[in-house]
């Protein structure tokens, strides 16, 4: 066992090339702390798919940052962030979260977004409510697919149309602008959105759009300039892989790959260029919207570990659901993204508890499987089939090396990397960044 390390040190881990941090399973992991922590040895942070239905909280010296657009590297120094080509960006609240920032005394000269990115505008926030309501009153709440109603799946819808798209690039262009602004809304008439008029609409984007215009660029290109100079580049995964679009839990799921499998498409640097994907996790599952979560716990642990670990969305404020850690779905997600190492998140959260569950496999009509499922309708089925573990009394706030840990939270670090076959090389046991156990 090496010595714990500290990122950003002398004799820390130092990386080649391009790094990934990808959520293992419904998002809500911790994304935003380990991007801060290893943005400290990368020279540009990029976010490669979403939008601002993704919130990472990150911690900085008692402070809390939420952050929905903005790669989690803008609160390091000499660190450029980057919104690359797969996300879907809404302007007024990009330059809302600036504003945001800049009052906090962070700089912001580092922030770049790609001009191909897409426009999350007022009519995919008002179609994306409409839809919710429709599926509500056609289905029955059960029915509905919980989204954030940022507008997030309508934009991507207009993407995969094209014609009626706006890009980044476009709110430079006014005539332009108009022309997709004017087809969108055509398009939308009968289907009782409500939306403001064109002239504002256009207005508003071209505003947002001039305010933008420095930062503005081909990030394929920017990015590949980097990589061939010899820099580093951490690529920041929005939302988590059991929210992909092709390999979650469909069709509660989010419109974008948001795994390591969307990273080449949704940036333009190819995944050879990866040499480090790092899969993070937390010590129990969470989710929030619907859809099935075989490991729920619908009583008095269920709202202890929310109330302990403060379960709710950066983005809604919604409590999350929560349960015990599906190990299941864990080594799916490592499976499919090509995970090198395990960070885990939330470990101080289970301290105290007697003992502590971990799904192993489940039941299905067809009999016992150490498969994951991921299609909605046969995961609802589905029962989780639990390994106990002993629980752990002691607080870990400050444990800084894995072999101080108590013997029982240790034992379920040990047991998630044999589980997952993946190593456990990273250990948060607090929100700041100090709070990190590092292998």
């Amino acid at each position: 066992m090496r010595a714990s390390r500290a990122f950003g040190r002398p004799g820390g881990h130092l990386v080649s090339g391009a790094s990934a941090v990808v959520g293992l399973q419904w998002g809500d992991e911790g994304k935003g702390k380990l991007v801060d922590l290893l943005a400290a040895e990368h020279d540009a942070v990029v976010r490669y798919n979403g939008g601002a239905n993704a919130g990472h909280s990150v911690v900085v010296g008692g402070e809390r940052y939420a952050l929905h657009l903005i790669p989690s590297g803008i609160l390091r120094r000499n660190c450029k962030a980057v919104i690359a080509n797969g996300v879907v960006v809404d302007p007024i609240r990009l330059l809302e979260e600036l504003s945001g920032l800049e009052s906090r005394g962070v700089d912001t000269s580092g922030l770049v977004v790609s001009s191909r990115a897409h426009v999350v505008m007022p009519y995919h926030k008002a179609e994306d409510e409409r839809r919710e309501t429709l599926l509500a009153q056609a289905l029955g709440e059960a029915g509905t697919i919980g989204t954030t109603k940022r507008g997030i799946g309508p934009c991507y819808a207009e993407k995969a149309q094209r014609s009626s798209a706006v890009r980044v690039g476009d709110l430079l262009r006014p005539k332009v602008l108009r022309q997709r602004v004017e087809a969108a809304v055509r398009f939308r008439e009968g289907m009782g959105v409500d939306v403001p008029s064109v002239d504002q609409m256009v207005r508003d984007a071209g505003e947002a759009g001039e305010r933008l215009r420095g930062r503005i660029d081909d990030t394929a290109y920017l990015l590949h300039g980097m990589l061939g100079e010899g820099k580093r580049v951490l690529f920041e995964g929005g939302n988590a892989t059991l929210l992909d679009v092709d390999h979650g839990t469909f069709p509660f799921v989010t419109s974008s790959n948001c795994s390591a499998l969307g990273i080449p498409a949704g940036s333009g640097v190819p995944g050879t260029r990866l040499t480090r994907v790092v899969g993070i996790m937390q010590a129990y599952a969470t989710r929030v919207g619907s859809g099935p979560f075989p490991t729920e716990l619908l009583d008095e642990v269920g709202d202890r570990i929310r109330e302990r670990g403060r379960e709710y969305g950066t983005t809604t404020g919604r409590p999350r659901r929560c349960g015990w850690l599906d190990l299941v779905a864990v080594r799916y997600s490592a499976m499919v993204n090509g995970a090198t190492e395990i960070a885990m998140t939330m470990l101080d959260v289970l301290s105290g508890f007697d003992e502590i569950r971990v799904c192993t496999a489940y039941e299905t009509a067809g009999g016992r499987t150490d498969r994951f499922c991921p299609d909605a309708e046969d995961l609802g089925h589905v029962k989780p089939v639990y390994e106990t573990l002993p629980g752990f009394a002691e607080p870990v706030e400050g444990v800084r090396r894995l072999d101080d840990l108590p013997a029982a939270a240790r034992g379920l670090v040990d047991r998630i990397g044999a589980f997952v076959g993946v190593p456990v090389r990273t250990v948060s046991v607090g929100p700041d960044r100090e709070a990190t156990i590092v292998d």
